[in-house]
């Protein structure tokens, strides 16, 4: 049975068992991925996978039940009122209902229509690339590119009926580089058509390894820091749940009580924009049509991330952040397209504003390394030490630590060039590069 065909029986039998509404989320992923090593094909997967979540409304209550084949639609309504009447409490969960969706273009991308042998065919070229970009480039710990397509249709009871594809292309390579017995690596990746640009992308890899080698660390101490934009980005994205509607009710973010007032420098501006014209999307998780939040306006905390439950219990309109993790999972609150507005300031302007101090490149340990409750944090940092402007030797086995909100406070400079972290689920997280006052580093 095709989904039309499923959900009108669904709807059939849950209101002819008593339910006041029901409501059919669909999801299919079909993904495609090759890795390649010294020329020849290192790994290769195509899935493809699909899933119905059904919801029904039944005395005041939500019940839920997942399937992964259209089929005997009597028995997923019966398992999902038997999961409502096992809520103790109602649950206040709204649906939304019939509505219109702005219209978005999404014109035809050559990387999405590639056929495999084509993709492998990159890969390769991607790897010889790299590999001849420098000698010192021993070989590629890993090379690959990907592709998806996400199909998403969500239709209820109350005449609510929505569809959308989304189309993913990624390529990504990170070379080993070699210099006596000092081994290093980084890596570079491109989203959409810029997985075209295999030159570029190689180069930039080798030349971010290749920087590294002689690292070593520096003093501890207090440094004015510019941190590179995809740094940024991975901090703003561990960071992301402290703006959640749902984390400020349940009080896991210092936020909560912060609306109105200012958490941030003048300079930084945060906005969710799922009109971006990359991963634009006409509505949300729950069918909720697409807009544009400003979450923070010139340091001032103005929303919070909002899905249809944590907006009623705010009394706001939902700002169409509803999300889920798959077809399978409840329905949470997530960024769409979020990310600090860049400024007008090149990198090679903020180098030379920041004088004396620290390049950070990257930060690890996101996961383990900070507290998107209190925000401190406490990451393991790469870099370059700068001097009158200019950087003069790599920085490694560092520490940087602090107080996000510290972090945002103390922005002496917001750059130009917007950067996004690959997209998961759908959406991305990006930012500019910044240059901060006070960055604490625990070094030598």
């Amino acid at each position: 049975m095709d989904f039309i065909g499923f959900k009108k029986a669904l709807f059939k039998e849950a209101l002819a068992q008593g339910c006041e509404a029901a409501e059919a989320y669909y999801q299919r992923n079909e993904s495609f991925s090759v890795n390649v090593l010294e020329g020849d094909i290192d790994q290769y997967e195509v899935n493809a996978k699909g899933g119905l979540n059904l919801r029904v409304r039944l005395g005041g209550r939500n019940g839920y039940a997942f399937t992964q084949k259209l089929e005997e639609p009597e028995k997923l309504v019966a398992r999902a009122m038997d999961n409502a009447r096992s809520i103790e409490a109602e649950d206040d969960h709204p649906m939304q209902g019939k509505c219109e969706y702005p219209a978005l273009e999404k014109p035809e991308r050559r990387a999405y229509s590639l056929g495999e042998q084509e993709k492998i065919d990159l890969a390769l070229s991607l790897e010889r690339a790299a590999k001849a970009v420098d000698p010192r480039v021993a070989r590629t710990e890993f090379c690959t590119v990907e592709s998806g397509r996400r199909e998403i249709r969500i239709s209820n009871t109350l005449g609510l009926d929505a569809f959308d594809e989304e189309r993913t292309a990624v390529s990504v390579v990170m070379p080993i580089t070699k210099e006596g017995e000092d081994m290093r690596n980084a890596y570079a990746f491109r989203i959409g058509e810029g997985i075209f640009d295999v030159d570029r992308c190689a180069r930039e890899a080798v030349a971010d390894s290749l920087a590294l080698h002689g690292a070593s660390p520096v003093g501890a101490g207090t440094y004015r820091a510019l941190i590179r934009n995809s740094a940024m980005a991975a901090m703003l994205e561990a960071f992301s749940p402290m703006f959640s509607g749902d984390n400020a009710q349940k009080g896991l973010t210092l936020f909560k009580d912060k609306l109105g007032e200012r958490i941030a420098d003048e300079k930084i501006t945060i906005v969710d924009d799922p009109f971006h014209p990359d991963y634009a999307r006409a509505f949300d998780a729950e069918g909720v049509p697409s807009v544009t939040t400003t979450v923070v306006e010139n340091g001032v905390l103005r929303s919070f991330l909002h899905n249809l439950k944590t907006a009623g219990k705010a009394g706001v309109p939902s700002t169409s952040n509803g999300g889920r993790a798959g077809a399978d999972a409840s329905v949470s609150v997530m960024p769409s397209v979020f990310y600090i507005r860049p400024g007008q300031k090149s990198d090679d302007a903020l180098m030379r504003e920041l004088g004396n101090g620290l390049f950070i490149t990257e930060m690890d340990g996101m996961h383990a390394g900070l507290d998107p409750v209190s925000g401190e944090f406490s990451l393991i940092a790469k870099g370059m030490l700068v001097e009158n402007g200019k950087p003069v030797r790599p920085v490694d086995q560092i520490t940087v630590g602090g107080s996000f909100t510290k972090l945002l406070g103390g922005v002496l400079a917001v750059g130009g060039s917007l950067y996004f972290n690959p997209p998961r689920g759908g959406g991305a997280i990006g930012s500019p590069a910044i240059l901060v006052d006070g960055l604490v580093v625990s070094g030598r």
